[in-house]
């Protein structure tokens, strides 16, 4: 069963957390979130740093929450090894295909300007489309718009909720889960693009990618 994941948890009233252990940073175990239809169980975390000056230093932590039944799409990896699904781009790529709600939790564990947010966010996703459309543009400015001018605080937290592959909606909260939804992203040029620069071929935080295929490999067994 998803539950059985061997995570570290601890409890707080009725709600269970993992621990991101570089971090620190605790994600509940189950999330219910505006504009998801159900309920987001976690998967796996991990950490995004950023090097300056040779030194590492961490941005945010990051969670991978998906909808239990995603499982049902990856019957043809079981079994296998972490070190192959580590390997093998397709399972990643099922995983975002599959159309039932994902999201991606990051947890800010330092202040960070928006504008400086989102442009190393924007740096990762545009390379990926090569000829992006207007509703490609539209959807980048829509996104852009979230951060522009705002400052965000250590402990923000950031949701990017996939729907389906072509439709996402973001959340920031500064205490708590979010209430409401900050904005719609209708694209699937960018949306794909988003999730591969997380779980592509060259995630920008390893440690997330290897949790998460980790959590599915022992999903898998």
């Amino acid at each position: 069963m998803f539950y059985d994941l061997n995570l570290s948890m601890s409890a707080v009233g009725s709600v269970e957390y993992t621990e991101e252990p570089s971090t620190k940073v605790k994600f509940q175990k189950t999330l219910n979130l505006p504009g998801c239809s159900s309920s987001l169980s976690l998967l796996g975390t991990g950490v995004r740093e950023k090097v300056f000056a040779i030194v590492g230093v961490k941005v945010y932590a990051a969670g991978l929450y998906i909808n239990p039944d995603v499982l049902s799409e990856l019957d043809s990896w079981k079994g296998r090894s972490v070190a192959e699904l580590q390997e093998d781009s397709s399972l990643f790529s099922s995983i975002f295909q599959a159309p039932l709600e994902k999201s991606l939790q990051i947890v800010l564990v330092r202040d960070i300007d928006g504008k400086t947010f989102w442009d190393a966010l924007d740096g990762a996703i545009s390379p990926r489309i090569k000829s992006p459309t207007p509703a490609d543009e539209s959807a980048q400015l829509t996104f852009r718009s979230i951060f522009q001018g705002r400052p965000l605080k250590k402990g923000t937290c950031i949701y990017l909720s996939w729907l389906n592959p072509s439709k996402m909606i973001v959340s920031v909260s500064t205490g708590g889960l979010p209430s409401c939804v900050d904005a719609t992203v209708e694209s699937g040029n960018v949306s794909s693009s988003l999730f591969d620069v997380f779980f592509g071929d060259v995630p920008v935080s390893p440690s997330l990618k290897a949790s998460v295929t980790n959590g599915i490999a022992t999903i898998l067994k």
